[in-house]
């Protein structure tokens, strides 16, 4: 191909027809992005063999004289995506910034925006180039062994962020290439003083271990020491029980929520805050949620393949019942999919579903928009403190109707999809109310004991 594909603007009509944008305005925006953007390509008399980071520099460096920062990177975004729409199409041969991306295996396509705008692009681009993932002398082993375990049945998520950290490290220290595994895990155990940090390199120690035993039988397995887990446990914090008049705050904020280019956000986190405080959902399970795994009629919400592998069939309270209904007929007037697999929480700016990690910035935004977690930083009450909030709560509710809540217990622990009770016991937090229930209970129970022995002398 010898010209650009689009002189003529039909190109970016058809792409902007099938983005489905709801606000009216948003077209107008779109379109200028790409027509200025294509008006440098043809100007310059780019091929789209021959489209590199010239010509996004040259776009953003005319740009930035007329629109602020923000505007420009969130137009950078709309090329960007434009740029892949050519591509899947067949239309170009490659996306520049994508081609940047991996060359020097940046974070993030706004990270390499961001560069090109800078006095000096080569450094800044330099300053984000990432080691390759498994690039280190034990990538082959670690990368090997994931597939191994995820072969078996295993998500090996978790052990993979582990292996994935120890080989950028290794990586950053070459010195180390010669040097037995122990060594490294010592260098390793040293470049952090937290606790959390040395509990995790005991569980990668084992892990290597587990993996050069698959790669060798007579390896010998290695023996698992538990102080650095126990030393993590006694600094574990406590969770937090919201009150209330918090989660009516929190809901009230949700369903306020600023979203003036996605009219949908605000009942989406009002009902995810519901199916978390009323349902005590996880937050990838409320992402993995699909339309028909919603039945109003009769009342039950369906959680699939969640962790440990384990699905429910959960009944929804009356409130999660009204607050779904609610959603849906929103999710229906905003012309979201219908079809049963599409996902619940729909986000009508991508034309996709919510994922975990959008979820939880939603969320943790409207914390702390109530003042209940600090502006910046992990510290605070935690999106998972509402599935404790909820154990609690319901533990509270057997209280006041009589009911021995450890009869129950085994209810509860399917209800939240755990493996056994063990696992629910961790979300008992014992607070003044529970504390008061308990008591209660007790002198109720001594006292029919007493009323019963009256009179009988042993």
């Amino acid at each position: 191909m010898n010209a650009w594909p689009d002189t003529d603007g039909r190109t970016i009509a058809r792409y902007l027809g099938q983005l489905r944008l709801r606000c009216s305005t948003s077209p107008i925006y779109y379109r200028q992005a790409l027509r200025t953007f294509q008006e440098v390509v043809i100007r310059d008399q780019c091929t789209p063999g021959q489209l590199g980071r010239e010509v996004l520099e040259t776009w953003l460096g005319e740009y930035a004289m007329h629109w602020p920062t923000a505007t420009l990177l969130h137009r950078a975004r709309i090329v960007n995506r434009f740029l892949d729409f050519l591509v899947g199409e067949a239309l170009i041969v490659s996306n520049p910034i994508a081609d940047l991306r991996a060359e020097y295996h940046a974070k993030s396509d706004k990270a390499i925006v961001r560069s090109l705008l800078t006095p000096d692009p080569d450094q800044a681009l330099e300053a984000l180039r990432q080691f390759p993932p498994f690039g280190s002398v034990l990538g082959d082993l670690m990368r090997n062994h994931i597939a191994l375990m995820q072969a078996r049945g295993y998500r090996y998520q978790t052990q993979a962020r582990w292996f994935w950290r120890f080989d950028r490290f290794l990586q950053g220290h070459p010195e180390l290439a010669g040097e037995p595994v122990s060594t490294m895990l010592q260098h390793w155990a040293a470049a952090r003083s937290t606790a959390n940090h040395a509990a995790e390199c005991e569980k990668l120690a084992r892990a290597l271990a587990k993996a050069q035993h698959h790669l060798d039988p007579s390896t010998k397995p290695r023996r698992p020491d538990p102080r650095p887990a126990q030393q993590v446990a006694r600094h574990w914090r406590r969770p937090y029980i919201y009150s209330p008049e918090e989660v009516r705050r929190l809901l009230d904020i949700a369903r306020t929520y600023p979203s003036p280019r996605s009219p949908l956000r605000p009942i989406s986190l009002y009902t995810m805050l519901v199916l978390t405080y009323c349902a005590g959902l996880r937050l990838g399970e409320l992402a993995r949620l699909n339309l028909a795994d919603i039945d109003l009629q009769v009342g039950t919400i369906t959680i699939r393949e969640t962790k440990f592998f384990k699905s429910r069939i959960l009944p929804l309270a009356d409130s999660a019942r009204s607050a779904l209904g609610e959603y849906l007929e929103a999710r229906r007037k905003a012309k979201a999919p219908q079809s049963p697999e599409s996902g619940l929480f729909w986000h009508d700016q991508g034309n996709a579903r919510y994922t975990s990690h959008s979820i939880a910035w939603g969320l943790v935004d409207i914390l702390r928009r109530a003042g209940i977690k600090p502006p910046k930083g992990k510290t605070g009450p935690r999106i998972h403190d509402l599935r404790h909030s909820f154990v609690v709560n319901r533990i509270l509710e057997w209280y006041r109707a009589g009911i021995n809540p450890q009869a129950k217990l085994p209810f509860l622990a399917t209800y939240l999809g755990h493996r056994d009770i063990h696992a629910t016991l961790v979300y008992i937090t014992v607070t003044q109310e529970l504390l008061q229930q308990a008591n209660e209970r007790f002198r109720t129970y001594a006292s029919h004991c007493l009323h019963a022995s009256d009179g009988v002398r042993p």
